[in-house]
């Protein structure tokens, strides 16, 4: 039989073990500190033209340009983005430095991850870009402006949470008549999503391929 101190003893240990567990899984997301560095170069080509990203461990899609985040660069209407871009969960700052260059707007760039940011600022220098900055905020915890345009591949292994938080509350950092573009996949609960989107934008489907769907939203 277990005492009662066997009992509160086993379900700490039990505890313990989960939050290393969940240390590991989302550090990915955070700190890096358990992961060894190994930074390089990839070209990744979007719309014809290459682009230069060191990339790390740590980071999501360190090994190129994520098939999500190139439906969106590409499906994204250029006439449709205004003057100053918000890149939300910017990671290594592919999506923000390809906007950049290919319309010459303004952009921030801001994710929690540490390691992904530095990396960010290294590829602005990288790409020659012109008024683009990358800085740390959780969601928008950081962001004291408004934004023609907001664009995020979300971080859905961060949770739900997390995720919404991101894409119902960028229409408070959005200007008048300014969109919100994602990008989302099937099996992460695009329907749903778009059903919660609908309560409070108006709601376009840019692209379908391959279970991903790119969303505009105004």
């Amino acid at each position: 039989m277990y005492t009662k101190g066997d009992i509160f003893y086993i379900l700490y240990k039990g505890c313990l073990f989960l939050f290393a567990f969940w240390r590991m899984i989302m550090g990915h997301y955070f700190t890096n500190e358990n992961l060894p560095s190994n930074i390089r170069k990839i070209v990744s080509k979007v719309n014809n033209e290459d682009f230069i990203f060191f990339t790390d461990n740590g980071v999501f899609s360190k090994d190129g340009l994520d098939f999500g985040s190139r439906l969106l660069l590409e499906n994204i209407p250029l006439e449709e983005v205004g003057a100053q871009i918000l890149d939300m969960g910017c990671g290594y700052g592919t999506i923000g430095i390809v906007m950049n260059k290919l319309t010459g707007a303004s952009v921030d760039m801001v994710d929690v991850n540490l390691r992904a940011l530095h990396l960010a600022k290294k590829n602005i220098l990288e790409n020659n870009c012109v008024n683009c900055r990358a800085f740390e905020s959780s969601c928008y915890a950081n962001i004291n402006s408004k934004y023609d345009t907001i664009i995020t591949n979300p971080p859905i292994r961060a949770g739900k949470k997390i995720v919404y938080d991101i894409l119902m509350n960028a229409k408070r950092y959005l200007n008048d008549g300014g969109k919100l573009f994602l990008v989302i996949r099937k099996e992460q609960g695009a329907k749903s999503l778009i059903f919660d989107l609908e309560k409070i934008y108006n709601v376009s489907i840019l692209k379908k391929k391959k279970g991903f769907f790119v969303l505009m939203c105004s």
